[in-house]
């Protein structure tokens, strides 16, 4: 069997001898969108869920928030940027009314070098010198808007509000607790406060027993608490417009869903659906699976719970993630360095924390994977892993291991795109 992995921006290969092979689990195609400025600008004169266009409701002179995602995930607003800024200046709007606003969540602020990539050049050097990253820990920066149904105080970025006009931009992938990515997650956690995403982040656990909350699911809205009580708490900002894309495997957009927040993301929630679900009949005894270029373990982390869906209990993960920031940051180190995962579970019921939810589910499993990584082996050790030298060293670690449990001949799943695919078993 031939196994080719991307690994950062290069690939990994190796040959096995033995295993049989599933198949490959992977993003279905789907073409980029073609005149792709005029989609843009059709999304945005004929939104989803108004009855006028982006431009209809911005007045001369006012100003404008405009929500960008970070550098941790990509969502292509240097393709479509361009169009909506140019649309907004013809609406009246100049380019010192529009703000910039990076919805970072509790991660880092992106670099200068990322904020080009993530604007595109021609924006960043218009717009560069008004955007500014949201910091969720700063509370002088944050104001208070109310208290969803389900108690979770809503602080929301002050410069984001002091705006007249609120623009949120996205992308939508399926997300292991809040369903999906984009729509209402530009706004919670994008520009929220710590307690907010902290107190959201906590319906992740199930209430009445120490393990993970079975409502809270990857790709499901309703019904899922967490969901829920995101799109409740971001309906307290009066965000005017989202535009959100949907990406293909190569990374251009072949969708673009624009309008009212809830309507639009749920428009291009289905789409998503369609292209990153991957249904499956069978788990396997082995998955090999890429991370890509995520920078930290905290992101790569989706892609190890999306491996984790489509392999047998007591099965083994070959997990390459180059991680090149480490495991992410020392809030998450420290939930790690908790006894076990009913310590780490005691802490949560203390104090919600979204760092905590992400180790929590690392320790339940990362004992079966075996890393390609840069971290060390004591970072890796300290997710509950094992590390390899090199792709084949790790594939030859697995096989080992599932010799001794009586699985010579393992079945074997790739998911070359792990952070993006979800595999689902087939309930028939």
């Amino acid at each position: 069997m031939r196994i080719e992995m991307p690994y950062g921006g290069t690939t990994l290969c190796a040959d096995i001898p033995w295993g049989r092979a599933l198949g490959t689990l992977d993003v279905a195609d789907a073409p980029e969108l073609p005149r792709l400025d005029e989609a843009v600008r059709e999304a945005l004169v004929a939104p989803l869920g108004m009855e006028r266009g982006l431009f209809d409701i911005v007045r001369p002179g006012e100003s404008v928030a405009l929500i960008v995602s970070d550098s941790f995930r990509q969502t292509r607003a240097d393709r479509f940027l361009p169009v909506l800024v140019d649309g907004l200046n013809r609406a009246g709007i100049r380019d010192g009314d529009i703000q910039v606003c990076y919805s970072t969540g509790t991660h880092r602020g992106p670099a200068p070098e990322e904020q080009k990539l993530i604007l595109g050049a021609e924006m960043y050097a218009r717009l560069g010198g008004h955007a500014f990253a949201h910091d969720a820990h700063d509370s002088a920066n944050l104001e208070l808007l109310g208290t969803t149904r389900r108690g979770t105080p809503v602080w929301i970025n002050r410069r984001v509000l002091a705006c007249d006009r609120i623009v949120a931009t996205g992308t939508v992938v399926l997300h292991y607790f809040g369903g999906f990515g984009g729509g209402r997650k530009s706004i919670v956690p994008g520009i929220a406060g710590v307690e907010t995403i902290s107190r959201n982040h906590s319906m992740n656990l199930d209430p009445h027993s120490d393990r993970l909350n079975p409502d809270v699911r990857i790709g499901v809205l309703d019904g899922n608490p967490v969901a829920e009580d995101m799109l409740e708490a971001a309906q307290f900002v009066p965000v005017d417009f989202i535009l959100n894309t949907v990406l293909n495997r190569q990374g251009r957009i072949a969708g673009l869903f624009a309008g009212e927040m809830d309507a639009a993301h749920r428009a291009a929630c289905r789409m998503a659906y369609e292209l990153y679900s991957a249904p499956i009949d069978e788990q396997a005894d082995l998955v090999v699976a890429s991370a890509g270029s995520a920078k930290n373990f905290v992101q790569s982390h989706k892609a190890l719970f999306n491996a984790y869906q489509a392999v047998k209990p007591g099965g083994r993960i070959v997990f390459v993630a180059p991680c090149p920031e480490g495991p992410g940051s020392e809030q998450f180190t420290q939930w790690l360095r908790r006894r076990d995962r009913a310590d780490i579970i005691a802490g949560l019921r203390e104090r919600a924390e979204i760092n905590g939810q992400t180790a929590l589910s690392t320790v339940e499993k990362a004992p079966l994977a075996c890393f390609v990584t840069e971290m060390g082996e004591d970072s890796v050790a300290l997710l509950r892993g094992r590390k390899a030298e090199s792709l084949t060293d790790a594939l030859n670690k697995a096989h080992a291991e599932l010799t001794a449990l009586g699985t010579p001949d393992p079945t074997v799943w790739l998911m070359p795109s792990a952070g993006y695919t979800v595999p689902f078993v087939s309930s028939g």
